[in-house]
């Protein structure tokens, strides 16, 4: 084979790990390869909505849109995490031999809490929460979510008695600590512990080098588990654990389906020769929804249709495809826009330096003006997506930044003496002006747009809000005092944010989409 295999892999520890793991026995093969680490899904771009691609997963879904881009040949993941259903042109290259497919306990101080009736164990796993609460029923569960480092942080500075984990994840990346053990009794997510390979359909070179490293038995087990959890899952996060493994040239089988509180669970065992396999899972399924799994499954649907995060700006049918299969979102224009009318004297004569960070105020001057009239020299914006409209609708951008008070920084130290003309909204922050007329820069506000705040009260189920703006935040306020997680789209928002919230967090990139992958960190 010519060409560079390029493996794409997120960055965390535990992935990068894997797909190490990949490039090494690849390149053992003779293969040449390269690790490609790719972005957030906030910074990639389709020509398609991803939702007509049949892309799903939190965890998959970047990588996929990677692969069909032509970034990268072949994803590697954590097959626990792909979804049961793969994209269009996008198939199953291969299944690294399994790990150790228990979920294990690190504990704090001593084992002595599990015989109390009092404990606090911590787990962002429906499966793990309610299989525990179904041995242990009088201790309490809380949310933990993160990667494997930030959750052992999050163990070591909390009041917990212990959290629970996937065994092979803490021993991949060598920090496995002291006071652990494995859970025996709690039956493994399926797939849990093996590594995935993707490849397009199309790209047999990839393809065929990759089924060189392919481990059958450990296809053949999970395929098993993946189909038990497609079939009885139907599309619902509930609370499923299975696992299959062969031995004497016979296959075993055990799957579990429980109540969100544990209170109420449906086993089943099946053994059957190996090659007789084809409808174990169907039989499995069906054992269990003769035993009560329907009704269960229909109360635990019910459950996950309760919303818990809210979006203070209306999201379109794709950005709603992006959210994890834990979030329920809700979303309604807690902002309003209404462009305003300008008179000619405006650009009249025309502004040599002006200011734009908005896409709404881009939208006001293209009603207002004819293109010839919108000519200006110098012009300074914040957002990509706002430059983006900039350059298309009017003209080149001299220079842009992430949010207003850097803008208003960099026009500091830049344009000393200067007139600007800030096209902006009637309620705006003062980062632009104040600091401007410190450096002696005269601003001329023009008020583009008017802003007004339209807020909902939200329900008590919702643990975290979305925001967009100073002015959505200032919004929820007028009918909202519940608080709540803060995913911010910036520094700017995340800034007025802290005047009211505990908790914020900061997207990477100011896209909805990187607010959305915010949300989705959160419920990982």
């Amino acid at each position: 084979m010519s060409k560079t295999i390029r493996i794409g892999t997120r960055d965390s520890e535990l992935a990068l790990w894997q797909a190490k793991t990949v490039q090494s026995q690849l390149e053992h093969l003779g293969y040449k390869t390269e690790l490609v680490p790719v972005k957030s899904t906030g910074d990639l771009v389709l020509n398609k909505p991803i939702y007509e691609l049949g892309i799903t997963g939190v965890f998959t879904k970047t990588l996929d849109i990677a692969m069909l881009n032509g970034d990268v040949d072949i994803a590697v993941h954590s097959l626990k995490d792909v979804p049961t259903i793969l994209p269009k042109g996008i198939v199953q290259a291969a299944v690294l031999k399994r790990g150790n497919v228990k979920d294990c306990l690190v504990f704090k101080k001593n084992e002595e809490f599990l015989s109390q009736r009092d404990a606090v164990i911590a787990t962002g796993s429906l499966r793990r929460r309610a299989q525990w609460l179904n041995r242990y029923p009088t201790h309490q569960l809380v949310d933990l979510r993160g990667n494997v480092n930030s959750r052992l942080q999050k163990l070591e500075d909390n009041d917990w008695n212990a959290a629970i984990f996937a065994a092979a994840g803490l021993g991949r990346i060598g920090i496995r600590p002291e006071n652990t053990f494995n859970l025996d009794w709690m039956i493994p997510a399926p797939a849990q512990g093996a590594i995935m390979i993707t490849a397009l359909e199309a790209d047999d070179e990839s393809r065929a080098a990759c089924e060189q490293i392919n481990h059958s038995d450990t296809e053949i087990c999970t395929s098993i588990e993946r189909e038990f959890l497609n079939l009885l899952e139907g599309g619902c996060s509930a609370p499923i654990g299975a696992l299959a493994f062969i031995k004497n040239d016979e296959i075993h089988f055990q799957g579990v389906l429980l109540s969100l509180d544990g209170s109420k669970k449906v086993e089943v065992k099946k053994t059957v020769p190996l090659g007789k396999h084809d409808t174990l899972a169907q039989d499995c399924v069906a054992y269990i929804i003769e035993r009560g799994g329907k009704r269960l499954m229909d109360t635990i649907k019910v459950s996950n249709n309760t919303p818990n995060i809210y979006s203070t700006k209306t999201l379109t049918e794709a950005q709603k495809q992006l959210f994890h299969n834990d979030v329920v979102s809700q979303s309604s224009d807690f902002v309003k826009i209404s462009l305003n009318r300008m008179t000619p004297s405006v650009v009249k004569p025309r502004p040599k330096h002006v200011v734009i960070t908005s896409k709404n105020a881009v939208e006001a001057l293209i009603m207002n003006f004819e293109p010839e009239a919108l000519q200006f020299e110098n012009i300074y914006c914040v957002g990509r997506r706002t430059k983006r409209l900039i350059e298309q609708k009017i003209g080149p951008v001299t220079h842009s930044e992430k949010n207003a008070i850097t803008l208003a920084g960099y026009l500091a130290e830049h344009l000393e003496d200067a007139d600007i003309t800030y096209f902006c909204s009637d309620i705006r922050l003062d980062d632009i002006p104040s600091k401007l007329n410190e450096h002696n820069i005269t601003v001329n506000e023009v008020v583009a747009y008017s802003t007004k705040l339209d807020a909902v009260k939200i329900d008590d189920t919702i643990k975290g809000v979305m925001f967009y703006s100073p002015s959505t935040i200032k919004s929820y306020k007028q009918e909202n005092d519940n608080d709540i997680i803060a995913f911010c789209i910036g520094e700017t928002t995340a800034k007025e944010a802290k005047k009211h919230f505990k908790d914020i967090r900061i997207a990477k990139v100011p896209t909805v989409e990187s607010v959305i992958e915010l949300v989705n960190e959160y419920f990982i």
